[in-house]
């Protein structure tokens, strides 16, 4: 089969298009033939040589991928059969022709949607819903900062908290941005390039703060997340943009506001987790 691939760690003109063995399902495992992937930051961390793939999992790029079921692996459970329309969460090897999936991965793709689309819902969606309800344990009503707005897993936050009837607050860094943030259900938008997004934040909440912080960027931002985190919020890091050295007494800002660190990572996490 076909495969985007690179040879050494730089830039996108490193990809080609290379000839790999086409894989075969394992126990329990389903091959999808696929016809449409996603890219997403941890991809482009990969090819640069910054995010080695899990443990076992394929060097191919590619966390999501939309297709068609091709074959089934010995021990699958009988939820698919050969032809079905799905979309599929992976640890790596979404950017080639066929791609081995444990059958828990894959969901059906709606009527109404297509490859290109579905291709995209995965690894954002996935994993805006475990940040905001399996580690935000978000509640109704919250106030829920989301740094980075209008990327996939920002503009997929904004929806959920909505979904949840909580509050959504973005952070972008250009005007057509916070645009499509407010389009997407965005309660307030702050351009943290010429906003000190905390001081607009306490703001909006006429002094409360936000209850959850959804952090991507890390280290640069961290007096000013502790400064509009409320009292027993909650801030999840599960990126480092910015990088992940902290200079400062963060730990005595955030015993004081009784604040809790969460931090995910999607990717790394096995199979009975997923």
């Amino acid at each position: 089969m076909l495969a985007a691939y690179f040879d050494r760690p730089g830039g996108p003109e490193n990809l080609y298009v290379k000839e790999v063995m086409k894989p075969h399902p394992g126990e329990g495992e389903v091959l999808v033939k696929v016809s449409a992937s996603a890219l997403n930051r941890a991809d482009l961390l990969q090819r640069r040589g910054k995010y080695p793939p899990p443990k076992g999992a394929s060097d191919i790029l590619g966390l999501e991928a939309a297709g068609s079921v091709a074959e089934l692996g010995p021990g699958c459970t009988g939820r698919w059969k050969i032809g079905d329309a799905v979309m599929a969460l992976l640890s790596g090897g979404g950017q080639a022709e066929y791609v081995a999936v444990p059958e828990g991965y894959l969901m059906p793709i709606p009527d109404d949607m297509t490859f290109i689309q579905a291709a995209a819902i995965p690894e954002a969606w996935l994993t805006a819903f475990q940040l905001l309800h399996f580690v935000g344990k978000i509640q109704k009503g919250e106030r829920v900062l989301i740094h980075a707005g209008a990327s996939g897993v920002g503009m997929a936050a904004i929806q959920l908290v909505r979904l949840a009837e909580a509050v959504p607050i973005v952070t972008a860094g250009s005007q057509e941005k916070l645009e499509a943030t407010a389009n997407a259900g965005a309660a307030v938008g702050f351009n943290y390039k010429n906003e000190d997004f905390s001081e607009k934040v306490l703001a909006f909440t006429q002094g409360a703060g936000v209850d959850v912080i959804l952090d991507c960027v890390g280290g640069s931002y961290w007096e000013k997340n502790l400064s509009c985190l409320s009292t027993d919020g909650r801030w999840i890091i599960y990126g480092l943009l910015s990088g992940g050295e902290v200079r400062g007494d963060l730990f005595a800002r955030l015993l004081a506001k009784r604040g809790s660190i969460h931090t995910s990572l999607l990717r790394s996490r096995d199979k009975e987790a997923s």
